[in-house]
């Protein structure tokens, strides 16, 4: 005859039973710290190379430029590093819109540009495309004075429209006159169509 101790057996499940919790809780735990850490790691490596010495750096940056109470320029940009103290925008990606006097816009895209933020002067580089209704303007650096509405630059630069187009050394480009002054090497070719 067997005889079975019920509190023996009752025990003995509790203690499994404790045993299996035990193990379900610690696996949970582990799992939570060694999730948190991958992640943590992985914010460490977005933000590293943005950061590269920027106080505070954004993406889908955007600003207006406002003189006497009317909109001088909008600037978008993928990204922007707020850098020297805060003196400069460094961003990628620029595509600013210059508004002028007639109601008529000047659209430049390029791959980088520093905006000086006290006098809201620009230095844009790399795959310049400057244009308007009727002309496109390539170069590689152009600068954008504020104070004069002017936009230049002393790398060669092309200039060209339906029935015309222009390469030169320099470019002055006035938005309030509507002026433009091309020097060094300056050649222009003219199609048929051309019109003065």
């Amino acid at each position: 005859m067997t005889i079975v101790n019920k509190n023996n057996s009752q025990s003995q499940r509790l203690k499994i039973f404790l045993l299996f919790v035990i193990i379900i809780v610690t696996g949970v735990v582990i799992s939570v710290f060694a999730g948190r850490r991958i992640i943590s790691n992985k914010q460490e490596a977005l933000t590293s190379p943005i950061q590269n010495k920027a106080k505070i750096s954004i993406s889908k940056f955007h600003q207006t430029a406002t003189k006497n109470g009317v909109t001088q320029w909008n600037l978008d940009a993928e990204s922007a590093q707020l850098i020297e103290s805060g003196k400069k925008v460094k961003f990628k990606a620029p595509s600013v819109t210059f508004f002028l006097k007639d109601n008529k816009t000047v659209h430049l895209t390029a791959n980088y540009g520093i905006l000086e933020v006290d006098s809201s002067d620009m230095e844009i580089t790399g795959n310049i495309l400057v244009k308007n209704e009727s002309y496109l303007l390539k170069t590689e650096k152009l600068y954008y004075s504020h104070n004069k509405r002017m936009i230049y630059s002393n790398l060669s630069v092309t200039i060209s429209g339906d029935s015309l187009t222009f390469t030169a050394k320099s470019i002055f480009l006035n938005f309030d006159t509507n002026k433009t002054r091309l020097e060094g090497d300056v050649k222009g070719i003219f199609s048929e169509a051309f019109q003065l």
